[in-house]
């Protein structure tokens, strides 16, 4: 084969975020590759940013977002129209990432269609069915269609080992996160958004981000009560809370922290200004999983809001403490940072487990191999 034809599929702002260091790579002439990008456009401003930033424009836009749309339809309009696309191109093998219902949807597309599919991001596992939800079954789901499986960590892959996902289908070859957010951050950025002309990056700012399907109603509550107690306890604190576009979640958030001195509650960051406000800050707070990645590569501390987690290498690593989502855990856990700065260090300074920037060389080298353009496998990443 003198040519192999990859489709990758994405949707979402994190997918494209992951995917887009991989893409441009695999569109190098370096690679005996031609790549096709398909957007569900399961988020739609979000994901339209990355793109602009990344300089990616897909080759199919399924733009499937509709207001109020359920799982259910999500998972049809991007099964429907993934199909439609792989009829199209016919590629050799298709490319997902993680554990959206994008993700999920295109794998089982490219089953149907008898076609190979590559899982960027795989075998991370809670092993509770709703958290996240749908998440953990997403990626389960994937685990199963899956033939190639890039796992960021060895926990991921022996999870997958567990599983009965043969060994030589599994490459480590850390997180392509760690690639994107080293090609955005820079020292000497400057801030164009008016949302940040208030905040004094000279304070300790705590950034947040907390979005979880499984927190929302009374645990939302609690995390946005003790980021009110947080500020109002600690006067050179300022928090920036990049709100979450859902309705239900912004009049909770309206509710308690509206009006709050030096809670900033802005609209949602574009990917470059978002990174660079991480790298100023001096910790986060999240329920998300891209950040448990992102933050300790710019030595940043993380609380997580969640009981639970698929990412336990940062827990063991010590760059990510899990405190869910109780006031008075959050407040504890938060108060300890400030308060200690021999634990602010340690958990600053330790190494994070996650990648060293080299993933997505390891993704096009494994790839070359499968394909048998490459005699050796890649080295693997060593977490």
């Amino acid at each position: 084969m003198s040519q192999v034809k990859l489709l990758a599929v994405f949707g979402t702002r994190p997918e494209a975020i992951k995917m887009a260091p991989l893409v441009k790579s695999l569109g190098d002439k370096r690679f005996p590759f031609t790549i096709k990008v398909a957007v569900t456009a399961q988020h739609r401003e979000m994901l339209d940013q990355v793109l602009q930033l990344f300089q990616i424009s897909p080759d199919y836009d399924l733009n499937i977002m509709q207001a109020e749309q359920d799982l259910a339809q999500v998972t049809v309009r991007a099964l429907e129209g993934v199909s439609a696309v792989i009829r199209e191109e016919r590629p050799d093998m298709v490319l997902v990432h993680g554990d959206t219902t994008t993700t999920m949807a295109a794998a089982l597309a490219a089953f149907y269609s008898r076609t190979p599919v590559a899982h960027v991001e795989a075998g991370l596992r809670t092993y509770c069915k709703y958290a996240p939800f749908p998440e953990e079954i997403n990626r389960h789901l994937v685990g199963v269609l899956g033939d190639l499986h890039f796992c960021p960590t060895q926990r991921t892959r022996e999870n997958l080992l567990a599983e009965g996902v043969p060994a030589e289908r599994i490459n480590v070859t850390g997180n392509t996160v760690i690639d994107a957010l080293l090609s955005v951050v820079q020292p000497d950025y400057h801030f164009t958004e008016p949302e940040l002309d208030g905040v004094n990056f000279s304070r300790r700012v705590i950034l947040i981000t907390a979005h979880r399907r499984e927190n929302w109603g009374a645990p939302m509550e609690d995390i946005f009560t003790a980021l009110r107690e947080v500020v109002c306890r600690y006067p050179d604190v300022e928090i920036i809370f990049p709100v979450h576009k859902n309705p239900r979640l912004r009049q909770q958030v309206r509710a308690i922290l509206h009006g709050v001195p030096r809670v900033h509650l802005i609209e949602p960051l574009e990917y470059a200004p978002f990174v660079n406000v991480m790298a100023r800050c001096h910790l986060v707070l999240t329920d998300s999983g891209g950040l448990q990645e992102e933050a300790p590569a710019l030595g940043k501390p993380v609380l997580v809001l969640r009981e639970v987690t698929e990412r336990p290498e940062a827990v063991a690593a010590g760059t990510v403490k899990l405190v869910g989502s109780r006031q008075e855990n959050i407040v504890a856990g938060v108060s300890e940072l400030l308060e200690d700065d021999n634990l602010y260090q340690q958990m600053a300074r330790a190494v994070n487990p996650y990648g060293d920037g080299k993933a997505v060389s390891r993704i096009c080298h494994a790839l070359a191999y499968y394909w048998e353009f490459s005699p050796q496998p890649p080295e693997e990443f060593d977490s």
